[in-house]
């Protein structure tokens, strides 16, 4: 088990392959007058964690030794007399009581159903993961969260068909038809959540945090330790400009620019996706012999290049599935960097190299899974698409005007021509039937946090990484030079990552951040 990538949209694609300073004040007011007096004392009733045979989840910590339970909190925090909502809770108490840390709330990412990262650091990990996890789940009390409107939380579900989703979030060309079409599909998938227009303004990472919040007060612990990766990293940050008062040990591992949250989450990857393909190509041409994709880097990236033109002329027949020219670039992203990973992308590859050689081909059994979603008619609550979406509209607002977004796509298709059409997309935010609540969180502290990174991370890009340490003004960053990868602590295992796994280590279990920010080589 690994840490969930970012961004729920690239998480399919690549899964088998400001604001107001809020001060800590702002961010409690409603506790100072008692408004949330009655949430932070209430007792959680703790139970079984699984809630049927097909509760794998819930299975999984139960065998950790986990406990569950739900708490209450307001669905919007402005109204905390208003109406309320559920917010379902995992904990598993340190095994080693005598030198216990406190409390470690694990955040997964997505956004994302988070429970189960208790598990993550309790059991399971496999003989190659770093060994720092057991150590760190017996010091600490572990905690997940399944934030709002995701997994057992009260859910945000719009009905949307995953394959109507993923033709507006997956599908790209920078050609004007393609475009109508991702217009008119946002607007469909908008209207459908039409009915839930009294939840979606409060959707927010900021209510998420102080969901976060009311769940620290219940456990009764003065103050919670942190790990958050992608998503789970912004969370963190939120968390911390927050209440800075009530944080100890925070890291956030690759996290996404501190201004990036909302309907652009994407619009400033496509460059770091370019580069991560050209690693993978370095990768595939020392294995021409086995993928027959190129023996150079230019001559894989030609291989890319041929099977965009051949889809651009007529659909590729890959099994039983269509492969048109807009679903091209949401099936060449990579997340990380693994021979595994990389191996079975390559493989992927030559099923559409030779599609587009007119070849009959049988799809791998990940990219029949994949190429499936496109063309599935059916809700799929476990993938929490609406909620995604919903959280983002919440965070920022969209420009309303389709022809911004067109335009932009046409102004960096110089510098972006395989993946600026797909960062750069429209979302429905463009037709969201509500607007924020609130204004974003713009992030400055001098709290103390470390930040784990990857200088090719195609997910959230290095530079935004750099741009949240600059605003974190009193946190360290390690670095896992060279890596193309989103998510490097507990990521599969070598010299560099036991460098940034050292460092975690240290820092969760003995307090010290590094002197200053250092860099681990890959080995």
């Amino acid at each position: 088990m690994t840490p969930f990538p970012s961004h729920r949209t690239r998480a399919l694609a690549a899964l088998v392959s400001g604001g107001l300073l809020l001060t800590v004040t702002a961010g409690v007011s409603a506790a100072t007058d008692g408004g949330l007096a009655r949430f932070e004392r209430q007792t959680i009733t703790w139970h079984g964690c699984r809630t049927g045979d097909a509760d794998e989840t819930g299975a999984r910590l139960d065998a950790a030794g986990a406990r569950c339970g739900e708490v209450t909190v307001p669905l919007d925090y402005a109204d905390p007399g208003g109406r309320t909502i559920s917010v379902a809770v995992a904990r598993r108490a340190a095994t080693d009581s005598a030198h216990r840390l406190g409390t470690l709330v694990v955040n997964t990412g997505g956004p994302g159903p988070s429970r189960d990262g208790v598990t993550l650091l309790a059991r399971g990990l496999p003989p190659d993961m770093p060994r720092s996890a057991p150590e760190i789940a017996a010091r600490y009390d572990l905690v997940g969260i399944d934030p709002r409107f995701f997994g057992r939380s009260t859910p945000l579900e719009c009905g949307w068909p995953a394959g109507l989703y993923l033709r507006g979030a997956q599908l790209a060309t920078p050609d004007r038809a393609t475009f109508e079409r991702s217009v008119a599909t946002a607007k469909e998938l908008a209207s459908r959540c039409a009915a839930h227009r009294d939840l979606l303004p409060h959707a927010s990472t900021r209510a998420m945090a102080r969901d976060m919040d009311v769940v620290r007060a219940a456990l009764g612990a003065p103050r919670i330790s942190y790990l958050g990766w992608s998503f789970g990293s912004y969370l963190g940050a939120v968390y911390l400009q927050l209440f800075p008062g009530r944080a100890d040990r925070v890291v956030l591992d690759s996290a996404a620019s501190p201004d990036a949250a909302g309907p652009g989450l994407t619009r400033e990857t496509a460059p770091a996706d370019a580069a991560a393909l050209t690693d993978w190509a370095r990768w595939a041409s020392l294995h021409n012999g086995q993928y027959g994709l190129g023996d150079s880097v230019p001559g894989v990236l030609a291989t890319i290049d041929h099977i965009g033109r051949s889809a651009a002329r007529a659909p590729l027949r890959v099994g039983g599935h269509r492969v048109d020219a807009a679903m091209v670039p949401g099936l060449l992203l990579t997340v990380t960097d693994s021979d595994a990973a990389y191996a079975e992308f390559s493989a992927q590859v030559r099923v559409l190299r030779d599609a587009a050689h007119g070849v009959p081909v049988t799809p791998t059994p990940a990219q029949e899974w994949k190429l499936a979603l496109y063309t599935e008619t059916g809700v799929l609550p476990e993938f929490g698409f609406s909620a995604t979406i919903a959280n983002q509209c919440a965070d920022r607002a969209a420009s309303r005007d389709p022809e911004t977004y067109y335009r932009d796509i046409q102004a960096h298709l110089a510098t972006e021509p395989r993946y600026g059409p797909l960062a750069r997309h429209l979302t429905p935010c463009a037709f969201w039937p509500t607007g924020p609540a609130e204004a974003p969180t713009r992030i400055g502290t001098a709290h103390p946090a470390l930040l784990v990174g990857a200088t090719g991370d195609p997910v959230n890009p290095y530079p935004g990484q750099r741009a949240l340490r600059r605003v974190l003004t009193g946190s360290r960053m390690v670095t896992l030079d060279r890596a193309f990868r989103h998510g490097v602590y507990l990521s599969e295992s070598d010299a560099g990552v036991r460098c940034v796994e050292d460092t975690v280590r240290r820092y969760l279990l003995g307090g010290a951040l590094p002197a200053t920010d250092r860099a681990c080589a890959r080995a």
